[in-house]
């Protein structure tokens, strides 16, 4: 029953999905990825829905509005350049302690974060295809696996930076 389901609304979720991603700015494979996800937790915990087709276009316009908000949210640091030319060593040594307690909270994350987040953090810019060869997993669920990894990460330094700020 549920393979013929999750067959059966393939062509709508990439429908779908290629006609919402732009308005998010994110890739249509993940937003599919991330309904497809939905939908298997769903059939799971409360079997498949009875508007399949209803139940896949709300669940889409939702997981859109949930990587808008997240998009607002998510700004870069603006105090800290990537071109560190003009720095001073106290600038330098601060930075490259960011970046050790970074890579070691990368190292605490569970599963296959550590990984990929190594992979995403690597000098050498791996695009997608060559970072899901790496791991062996599908390139259009890298996104979400990121997106996953990012919140365990962020859970995992705000408690960090809150002790830091605190001090003084």
């Amino acid at each position: 029953m549920s393979h013929d389901l999750l067959t059966s609304l393939r062509p709508l979720l990439t429908a779908e999905a290629s006609a919402e991603a732009h308005a998010t700015g994110t890739e249509p494979g993940d937003l599919e990825q991330a309904v497809w996800l939905r939908l298997l937790e769903r059939l799971d915990a409360d079997g498949p829905p009875t508007d399949p087709q209803g139940w896949l276009r709300r669940a889409v316009r939702s997981e859109s509005r949930r990587t808008r908000r997240t998009t607002r949210i998510e700004r870069p640091y603006e105090a800290d350049p990537a071109d560190d030319a003009d720095r001073t060593p106290e600038h330098l040594a601060l930075a490259a302690a960011r970046g050790r307690a970074l890579r070691d909270a990368v190292r605490r994350l569970p599963g296959r974060c550590p990984r990929l987040m190594e992979a995403l953090l690597s000098p050498m810019d791996l695009t997608y295809r060559e970072i899901a060869g790496e791991l062996g997993i599908s390139q259009g669920s890298l996104g979400p696996e990121r997106s996953r990894c990012l919140g365990c990460l962020r859970r995992l330094l705000t408690p960090e930076v809150a002790a830091r700020g605190g001090r003084g």
